[in-house]
């Protein structure tokens, strides 16, 4: 992995010891420290932080950005203003992003991220769908190497909509949009609805689900897998990865915190990284084969 990181202009790959923890110091000046409170200071310093990170990631620097989580409330500033990362990552790197929440057997991504539920149906159209399908069906193939992957899409309302008794969205936009989706040749099912498809272990038998909004996604895979997740930013150039919790400032200075999902954004994104530099071997120099011209 690569650790060259700069700091006020100047690389600093000759001081990284490998096998050690580098940390390198983004500011000269002494601050109030208030451990397990959300301040102002610590989300100033937070965003610097984060933009150095970014801004090393975006230029080749390091290979991954793994990222401790943020209070989204202190760090909003001139300089930021964005519900999370995801959408400050997209603006700073190639490409379109999808959150995915995942474990080893479970990967859960979504079509509208953070948003107000009062927002999501008028969100959801099918060309939002389709590009969601997109992002998610090339980073299974080019970053967890599964050559044809198997998707399934939750219902946007309960029951699906029982046939439009309770709302017509899962009839007139999801379904038609599957259907259009499976007529390009990808493994694309649904819509499951979502208040039995994790409790029957439904998601056991595909790659990947799409959830249509925040919480439909997450609430069942945190049951799941909480402390154990990752959360990973698919669709741009970059890698980057976190662990699947929030800040926990009352935790702070306890030391009963757990690791676990931390230590797995890191060997995740190792391993994403990986993945998808052999992906990129493979195929950057594809060998095609032209019909034979007939002889006269």
């Amino acid at each position: 992995m690569n650790i060259n990181v700069p700091f006020n202009g100047i690389k600093h790959a000759e001081k990284a010891i490998h096998g050690k923890l580098n940390i390198l110091n983004l500011w000269n000046e002494e601050f109030e420290i208030n451990l397990g409170k959300a301040t102002e200071t610590a989300g100033k310093y937070a965003f610097e932080s984060l933009e150095a990170a970014t801004n090393s990631l975006a230029a080749g620097d390091i290979d991954v950005l793994v990222t401790a989580p943020i209070n989204k409330d202190t760090i909003q500033s001139e300089n930021f203003k964005f519900p999370g990362h995801t959408e400050f990552l997209e603006s700073k790197l190639e490409g379109e992003s999808l959150m995915i929440l995942m474990t080893d057997n479970l990967r859960i991504g979504l079509i509208t991220g953070h948003i107000p539920v009062s927002k999501v149906s008028e969100a959801i159209t099918s060309d939002l769908i389709k590009k969601k399908v997109a992002i998610l069906y090339a980073t299974l193939v080019r970053d967890f190497a599964i050559s044809k992957p198997k998707i399934a899409i939750l219902g946007l309302n309960p029951h699906c909509g029982d046939h439009g008794v309770i709302g017509n969205e899962d009839d007139e936009i999801v379904r038609p949009t599957i259907n259009e989706i499976q007529n390009e040749g990808k493994l694309v099912y649904g819509p499951y609805a979502a208040d039995s498809f994790f409790g029957s272990e439904s998601y056991k038998s595909f790659d990947a689900i799409l959830a249509m909004y925040h919480d439909q996604g997450l609430a069942p895979f945190k049951t799941l897998s909480f402390g154990e997740g990752v959360n990973f930013t698919a669709g741009l150039d970059k890698i980057r990865t976190s662990p699947d919790h929030g800040t926990a400032y009352e935790l702070a200075g306890k030391d009963i915190a757990n690791i676990n999902s931390f230590k797995e954004a890191v060997f995740s994104g190792i391993k994403i990284f990986k993945t998808r530099k052999e992906y990129k071997s493979l195929t950057e120099n594809i060998l095609k084969v032209g019909r034979k011209k007939e002889r006269r």
